[in-house]
């Protein structure tokens, strides 16, 4: 049995969504378990539908999703003759879903608003696949994640209660193989004991694919891009990037800790823990061998670059020039954790305290406040933070050539570097 997962570059238009078809028919007398994201940029529309309604702005966030709900609508019409109204009345209870929180008033965090209405994107995306699959002759069962993925209630950034979630694969999940080849079902979503959708961080339908491919033993994970595989940097900041065939669970896992977009970071450790083998494959030429990623060592490889935009560097310094020893970074790491916060990069001074972040303002502000108690805080925005593994001194130098360094932490291994 073999997971596969398809991004949503893959399903962002009529010819897109039939190509997968075509992929999926290749492996025909398979057992495939398929994880599909929203199509295109529907979870960015989604997230503006999430923020006009918490600012009150109820006339904008249903006109927003009303846009949401034509775009597909007129997907499925133009993708489905036969299937057409059990697809429609399908998307209409999705749609519902939504409708009926934007009538309401938010009275909790925006985080819990937002996973309720942007889980609905994968949603959308997969009832029409499903039904285009099965007009076309790729029959498959269509399932909905949220009844098997459990989690907490830490919306935004889920985690999953692995037991239980094993229990329901192994009880739902598995016997549907016994009458069908091919399960389809949802990325990045699950659902509280409250039945409350959640969602695993932004990108999270890697994870998901990763999480069933553990559970369910799978010989094999692939996802599909819009690129030949793994690059040592992303071709749409360098046009220099190149392929790297193959990779460790180790190298791959040290790119994601530092951002690299192709891969969402908790997806190798599910994988490594079984050993299972996992491909980044190209779904506009599938015929491409693209980048396997497996246990075994890889040398030789070239300087991998991340460079994460919208930046944010908080300074800390204590206010009555003590030491910011054990205590108080203890405190800060806890703060972290309760406003669900992880730092790009920290550094630690005798009196101060540095730390880069994702620039979230809600977040931000929440942090800079409560170190206030504490600290003065100084808050530096619009930065970009440099990461290469495996550099050198001209790609260093050539990457950082007129630019102010902020920052600057090295290894043998790794050098980052917060640019302003």
């Amino acid at each position: 049995m073999k997971v596969f997962k398809f991004g949503g570059a893959s399903v962002n238009s009529i010819d897109r969504i039939k190509n997968v078809g075509k992929i999926l028919d290749q492996y025909k007398g398979q057992k495939l378990l398929v994880v599909i994201s929203a199509i295109g940029k529907t979870t960015n529309a989604l997230e503006k539908v999430a923020e006009a309604f918490y600012t009150d702005k109820k006339e904008e966030a249903l006109q927003l999703f009303e846009q949401v709900k034509q775009q597909h609508l007129t997907t499925a019409k133009y993708l489905l003759v036969t299937n057409y109204i059990d697809c429609e009345n399908q998307l209409k209870d999705f749609f519902t879903e939504v409708d009926w929180l934007l009538h309401d008033k938010p009275v909790r965090e925006f985080d819990y608003y937002y996973d309720q209405v942007v889980c609905v994107g994968e949603l959308l995306s997969t009832c029409i696949v499903s039904h285009y699959l099965n007009e076309a002759g790729v029959k498959n069962q269509w399932m909905d994640v949220r009844d098997i993925f459990r989690t907490d209630d830490n919306f935004r950034d889920a985690n999953i209660d692995w037991g239980y979630t094993q229990n329901k694969v192994t009880h739902e999940v598995k016997p549907v193989f016994n009458s069908a080849d091919i399960i389809l079902t949802q990325g990045f979503i699950g659902s509280t004991d409250e039945n409350e959708s959640t969602t695993l961080g932004r990108e999270g339908s890697d994870y998901t694919a990763a999480i069933f491919a553990n559970m369910l033993d799978a010989e094999s994970q692939t996802i599909w891009k819009d690129v030949e595989g793994v690059m040592n940097a992303d071709p749409k900041q360098f046009s220099e990037a190149q392929l790297i065939s193959e990779l460790n669970y180790t190298e791959a896992i040290e790119m994601t800790y530092y951002g690299a977009q192709v891969i969402h970071p908790k997806t190798i450790k599910p994988l490594q823990n079984k050993q299972i083998p996992f491909y980044v494959k190209c779904f506009l030429d599938p015929s491409l061998p693209g980048t396997v990623i497996g246990k075994n060592p890889v040398k030789n490889l070239p300087p991998i670059i991340v460079l994460k935009d919208n930046q944010a560097m908080i300074q800390m310094k204590s206010k009555d020039f003590s030491f910011v020893g054990e205590k108080p970074v203890g405190q800060l790491y806890h703060l972290f954790e309760e406003l669900n916060i992880k730092p790009n990069l920290t550094q630690n001074g005798a009196i101060t305290f540095t730390c880069v972040l994702d620039d979230r303002p809600e977040k931000l502000e929440k942090l800079a406040l409560t170190a206030s108690d504490v600290f003065d805080v100084d808050v530096m925005k619009g930065l970009k933070l440099l990461t290469i593994r495996h550099y050198n001194k001209e790609v260093f130098e050539k990457l950082t050539n007129g630019k102010t360094i902020l920052l600057r932490q090295q290894t043998p291994e790794t050098i980052q570097v917060l640019l302003q």
